[in-house]
């Protein structure tokens, strides 16, 4: 009974150490906001009316339904007499895996050698994104009041499914911080 609960053990540090790894590789969010800013008296929000994104129509679709289901958990509203709008835009670059397989084969004897060695990308290409949520206040000439900045990574080849849970992942960390405590 010993030898089972020592492998629980060690299966169980095993898991909470890859779990701290794939947190400690999640996106990056970085927020910004206007600290005179009154968030108080925002409850209803609207997208802003020309959104260009930069992604193509299914990403802007996801990312809408993403940022939908966030602020309405917090309590926002959708609504037409909005108090703030809310905007996105992304930039992306496309940049091959970084995991690789090593292949290597070598001979030598006493006085001499030879080698050759290779490298197999593994994982396919990873689109790096930065996408860029900005809340504009409806009432005061449409001025910039909050921002986050959240940089990720998405497997080209991700399936639609893959694609709508990311971002709402990456909205849900972004938006964590909105709107800010007021002092």
């Amino acid at each position: 009974m010993t030898i089972f609960s020592q492998n629980l053990d060690m299966k169980t540090i095993l898991f909470l150490v890859s779990l701290v790894f794939l947190v400690s590789c999640g996106p990056s969010v970085r927020i910004d906001f206007d600290q005179d800013q009154d968030f108080t008296e925002f409850t209803a929000y609207k997208f802003y009316p020309d959104i260009d994104s930069g992604l193509n129509q299914l990403d802007d679709k996801r990312v809408m339904l993403a940022i939908d289901s966030v602020l309405q958990q917090k309590g926002f509203k959708k609504d037409n007499f909005n108090r703030f709008y809310v905007n996105f835009y992304a930039s992306e670059r496309i940049s091959d895996s970084r995991s690789i397989i090593g292949i290597g084969a070598g001979s030598g004897g006493r006085n001499g050698g030879v080698g050759v060695s290779g490298g197999i990308p593994i994982g396919g290409p990873r689109v790096s994104q930065v996408l860029t949520i900005d809340i504009v206040d409806a009432y005061k000439d449409q001025e910039l009041v909050w921002q986050a900045v959240v940089e990720g990574q998405l497997n080209k080849r991700a399936s639609p499914a893959k694609k709508e849970a990311y971002y709402y992942s990456v909205i849900s960390k972004a938006l964590k911080k909105f709107p800010p405590e007021n002092k």
